[in-house]
């Protein structure tokens, strides 16, 4: 069996601590500004929040004020008492909190309404909590910012509140540390200091402008891609970006997935609607229509490199990891059902190899998404096709040991899927890669082959990406390496640095003697400034080598060599750096 628990006792003791937490964030609030309203105060994976309706905008030193105010209510020891009240009572007691008489009136007629009390605060609220407010001692308070109530942009601007809590003092000033460290490799303040991408507010959010820099890394990673894709026996193909509605309406998309795309026209107004494509499949599914198909066809791998276009809400946008035009990786491959468990092992293998090669497999989880069968209408297909769609992966994923956990609700509309889960430094959870079996789409665009018998059989799909969107990758990529990318990825591989403008001759031989060898990213940095100063420009810019040369260099006829790693590496002939270094690409070294 190859299910994990992912909640140990430990992390719900935890979290009934954070839990308490925002309950008494929420309770220094009230005292230090009573006209505020409540809205909700989760614990969360690496803390708590509390959202509030409050004319008073909260600053840098009220959080101050505010946790010198939570100090206070934990000194009180005030016990934490839970109590039970008919809807009629709970609607009395929560007469002046309009977004908690909202959630009351929203509850099922038989739910028990539960509070809990703490002092001269009283808070709606499922629990549990720890016992007495003095347990809260090891804390703190991070950030103010806004969130829509309810996450819906339609809805009333709150303000949320931010913090953490521990155990002890050691295990919050631990991550504390992390935080710090966290902001210094978050890959929206430092790939912008390295010039890897920027954005522009007269282009719009969530649509960033790769830079020469980023865009190189980009174009490597997609030429890697492509290269071991069609090593694997993977079929190019390079579709439109948009579709006529009619496409859409064929696999769903247009009905459980609308609201998520660009729209190009009316429907009551035009004849032909247009939208900007959100994902392949349906564009690719044409591909395999394009002439009738026999099993000798299958399995037919198709992949591209694909732009595609989502509507996201504006608060979910953040730098390169969630943004409205991206660039994916995007493969689908029809099979037979005797294909499907080899075939779906290959799309993990090669997903595993991505990871490993890039340094991202040791820190990514696995997650089973399935369906909810009690939001039907999320969903295409019967009961007893989800059943057997999820039981085939069930099996296929436990078969190949495969550590994942399950996620209720997290399918694709049309199919389970196998997400792979990783969290960026901010602790915050995204899918970078995803494969995804469908045994429905296929019926609905008339896919069939011809089976050994003479039938006419609808193949199975697997819906997949090997290293998912490069933008996000990209991002994950700055954060994990804090900029200092591998150097067969680094987009400034080599920084010439001569000690005074009489070796410029010298290193553009060098330069030449580099690119007749294939390594071509690299520069001169012909300044007239002081070596030092260019070797500490070089080093903040994480390039990986710098050679030096000056007057005994160019009579011994070597350079001094320089790593971004090792430091000051001495004196090599040209030819015994090229073969380092060439080694060092190839090997795709870490």
């Amino acid at each position: 069996m190859a299910e994990v628990e992912r909640i140990s006792q430990e992390d719900e003791e935890l979290k009934m601590l954070r839990h308490t937490a925002s309950h008494v964030m929420a309770q220094a609030v009230k005292r230090l500004f009573p006209g505020t309203k409540l809205a909700i105060g989760p614990a969360i994976d690496n803390g708590f929040y509390y959202d509030f309706d409050s004319e008073h905008s909260f600053t840098t030193e009220d959080l101050e004020k505010i946790e010198a105010e939570m100090k206070k209510i934990a000194k009180e020891n005030l016990k934490v008492e839970r109590f039970t009240l008919s809807r009629a009572d709970a609607l009395e007691l929560m007469k002046d909190e309009p977004y908690k008489t909202e959630l009351i009136n929203e509850l099922p007629e038989d739910e028990e309404i539960s509070f809990y009390k703490q002092g001269d605060f009283t808070d709606l609220c499922a629990g549990p909590h720890v016992a007495y407010t003095s347990k809260v001692k090891a804390f703190k308070l991070l950030s103010a910012t806004g969130a829509y109530w309810r996450g819906d942009e339609k809805n009333k601007m709150l303000q949320r509140i931010y913090g953490t809590a521990f155990k002890t003092k050691d295990e919050l000033n631990a991550h504390l540390e992390q935080l710090e460290e966290a902001k210094k490799r978050d890959h929206n303040k430092l790939g912008r200091e390295l010039e890897l991408f920027t954005t522009s507010d007269v282009i719009g959010q969530g649509l960033p402008i790769m830079l020469p820099k980023g865009a190189r890394v980009i174009q490597l990673l997609q030429r890697f891609v492509e290269d071991e894709e069609q090593r694997r026996g993977w079929q190019l193909t390079k579709t439109p970006f948009m579709a006529k509605s009619d496409l859409y309406k064929i696999s769903g998309h247009w009905d459980h997935y609308k609201d998520g795309m660009f729209v190009l026209g009316d429907e009551e107004k035009d004849k032909e609607v247009y939208a900007l494509r959100p994902m392949t499949c349906p564009f690719q599914y044409q591909a395999y229509l394009n002439r009738g198909r026999s099993y000798r066809d299958l399995p037919m791998r198709f992949n591209e490199t694909s732009t595609l276009f989502r509507n996201e809400a504006s608060g979910e946008m953040h730098g390169l990891i969630r943004v409205r035009q991206f660039t994916i990786s995007e493969g689908h491959l029809m099979c037979t059902p005797e294909q499907l468990e080899s075939e779906f092992k290959g799309c993990l293998e090669l997903t595993n190899y991505m990871l490993e090669t890039l340094g991202l497999k040791e820190d990514v989880s696995y997650r089973f998404s399935q369906w909810d069968p009690q939001n039907r209408e999320k969903y295409i297909g019967t009961e007893e096709q989800w059943d057997e769609a999820q039981g085939t992966m069930k099996k296929i994923l436990d078969d190949l040991d495969i550590p994942y956990y399950i996620g209720i609700g997290e399918a694709a509309f049309y199919g389970p899927k196998l997400d792979i889960q990783i969290k960026n430094v901010h602790g915050k959870e995204d899918t970078l890669i995803t494969i995804q079996i469908d045994q429905m789409i296929a019926e609905k665009f008339g896919m069939e082959y011809v089976d050994k018998d003479g039938t006419k059989k609808n193949p199975y799909i697997i819906h997949r990406t090997s290293i998912g969107c490069y933008e996000r990758t990209l991002a994950l990529l700055i954060e994990k390496y804090a900029g200092a990318f591998p150097t067969w990825l680094a987009p400034v591989q080599i920084k010439l640095l001569p000690i005074a403008d009489r070796h410029l001759d010298y290193m553009y031989d060098i330069k030449k003697k580099l690119a007749d060898n294939g390594i071509v990213r690299v520069e001169i940095d012909d300044r007239s400034e002081k070596l030092g100063y260019k070797l500490r420009e070089a080093q903040l810019e994480k390039v990986p080598y710098m050679l030096v040369a000056g007057d005994k260099d160019i009579e011994n006829g070597v350079i001094s060599v320089r790593s971004r790693k090792q430091g000051d590496m001495g004196q090599m002939s040209i030819d015994e750096f090229i073969k380092m270094i060439t080694e060092e690409i190839e090997t795709k070294a870490r």
